[in-house]
């Protein structure tokens, strides 16, 4: 596995800069002559895509797929590699050049030195930037209509933003999708109207803040997993973490569980429906790393966008001299908005290959 493929029944490779000509995907393992639609493809990139508002970045791109390789005549996956580019349409590589010796804090600008010098394309971020989660959401939105003809659905909202708490679906029978189509990304449209508040509060002072993200799946087959290196939890906490800005992911109930006892956390068995359930999903739809047939439920948090207009303080790694910068720009104040449909995409993915596992 390279640093920027993942999976063995699906394999997904990613490529591309912020500031290159494209981002990228290539798709190997996806059934050949599963039909896909590709308006729902376009609608759900369109979730992700910049410039949708004030809590999103001001970078306006069109983010509509191209696909190089992969179908046949009749436009149907042939069995050979899907690959497909995004351009980048708008990039605006001059507002980097003073930062060309100067890392900017909370960012891989200085890690990204260590590693491969003077050579690291820091435009943006480079291939550290959340522009490459696009391709992410290109290839999940695939296999999200792959998973949807198995019964699978997913679906993620807003959990919280700073302080501000979202409603909290169902952990047994949730009720999918969570919230309107178009609408922010939350259960509660009067906690989304606070969140957007907190968001502009942190803009307006040239801050940005961070939050968490909620996915659920229903419908996933129990059996999906293993134990040890092939846990379940550990292949998506793997793909979440490659998501740009995730400092933590939590399954079912999470870091709650450390204050329960087992008692209060275990879940009881019982049936349903001629099938063994739990009365309750404490356990989040995994138990020893493999898939129960219950709600997969996981929260991701989100850091704040380290890119702020406030002045920080830094190195200029030329005359290795303190300096202080104040990174300008166009960025998200705060990138969960944006971040629900790539937690979407990315646990997709996860989902997909370890049914085709199976198949």
């Amino acid at each position: 596995m390279s640093d920027f493929s993942w999976g063995d029944k699906l394999r997904v490779t990613v490529f591309g800069q912020s500031h290159a000509p494209a981002v990228g995907c290539v798709i190997e393992g996806f059934p050949a002559g599963f039909p896909i639609d590709w308006e729902k493809v376009k609608a759900f990139l369109a979730r992700r895509a910049p410039g949708q508002g004030p809590w999103s970045t001001a970078r306006k791109e069109s983010d509509l797929p191209e696909v190089l390789s992969g179908l046949d005549g009749d436009g149907l996956p042939c069995g050979a590699p899907i690959t497909a580019v995004i351009r980048n349409e708008n990039v605006r590589s001059g507002d980097y050049a003073a930062l060309a010796n100067t890392p900017r804090p909370g960012h891989a600008d200085f890690s990204a030195r260590l590693k491969y010098g003077a050579h690291a394309d820091l435009r943006g971020g480079g291939p550290f930037s959340a522009r490459l989660t696009a391709p992410l959401c290109l290839a999940g939105a695939l296999a999200m209509q792959y998973l949807e003809q198995k019964g699978v659905r997913i679906a993620a909202h807003i959990a919280s933003i700073g302080s501000v708490e979202d409603a909290s679906p169902d952990p047994v029978h949730p009720h999918l999708p969570l919230y309107a189509p178009g609408a922010f990304p939350v259960i509660d449209p009067a906690k989304g109207d606070e969140m957007k508040a907190l968001i502009e509060e942190a803009r307006q002072a040239g801050d940005s803040v961070g939050g968490v993200v909620q996915c659920v799946a229903a419908g996933v087959p129990g059996g999906l997993g293993g134990p040890l290196f092939g846990g379940l939890e550990g292949k998506m906490a793997q793909m979440l973490f490659a998501i740009p800005a995730v400092r933590g992911v939590a399954f079912g109930a999470g870091f709650d569980a450390a204050n329960m006892r087992g008692s209060a956390h275990n879940d009881a068995f019982q049936t349903e429906d001629g099938k063994v359930v739990t009365a309750t999903n404490r356990h989040g739809g995994i138990l020893g790393g493999i898939s129960t047939g219950m709600p997969l439920l996981f929260t991701v948090a989100f850091k704040p966008t380290p890119s702020i207009a406030l002045p920080q303080q830094s190195v200029d790694l030329a005359a290795m001299q303190p300096r202080e910068i104040a990174v300008q720009g166009r960025h998200d104040p705060c990138v969960v908005p944006r971040a629900v449909p790539v937690t979407e995409a990315a646990a997709t993915l996860v989902l997909m290959n370890e049914i085709l596992q199976g198949a």
